[in-house]
């Protein structure tokens, strides 16, 4: 007996694709970069502080004198003898006048005379205090002021580059049916 059958043949798609990849690159140039800094404003007055320092009394008082005041002090010790001088004398010779009223006033006159006395100690040596400081402190006035930083710095922008990837599809094989018809013989 005969029979027919039918075969189906397929063969199914094949796709191609092929690609090529974005490329994206960015570049950040320097920013611009313009500062300038002004000198600051500065004045400054100073007082100079005074120091005196008198020792006129130690180097007195160690009888090491100016010439001045040894001169003086020597007028005003001559000064004062001459007048002590003088009102001894005066004592004395009312002492001679009286002579006749009894008593020994040259005996007297004589002893005193003979009695002399001196100081002795030590002169070198000067005394507390005699050197006299003064002092006044200066002053430093500072008058200052900062100037702005003039900043006209830029930041520039970054340059984009972009190129797109693509994407290409193909049919490398179409899908395909194939249908026969075969008699067969059972």
């Amino acid at each position: 007996m005969n029979i027919t059958t039918v075969h189906i043949n397929t063969s199914p798609a094949k796709l191609g694709i092929s690609s090529s990849p974005g490329r994206l690159s960015i570049e950040q140039p320097q920013a611009s970069v313009d500062l300038k800094q002004p000198k600051a404003d500065m004045r400054i007055q100073t007082t100079p502080g005074r120091l005196s320092i008198d020792q006129r009394q130690a180097w007195d008082d160690m009888d090491r004198k100016h010439i001045f005041t040894r001169i003086r002090d020597a007028a005003a010790n001559g000064r004062q003898k001459a007048l002590e001088g003088t009102g001894r004398r005066a004592m004395e010779g009312r002492e001679l006048a009286d002579i006749h009223k009894g008593g020994n006033a040259i005996v007297m006159q004589a002893a005193r005379r003979a009695d002399r006395s001196h100081e002795i100690g030590i002169a070198y040596i000067p005394s507390y205090g005699s050197v006299k400081i003064n002092y006044q402190p200066g002053d430093v006035q500072i008058d200052a002021q900062a100037r702005q930083v003039e900043n006209n710095t830029r930041a520039n922008k970054p340059i984009i580059r972009y190129q797109p990837g693509d994407v290409q599809f193909r049919m490398n094989q179409h899908p395909s049916i194939q249908f026969e018809a075969v008699n067969k013989t059972i």
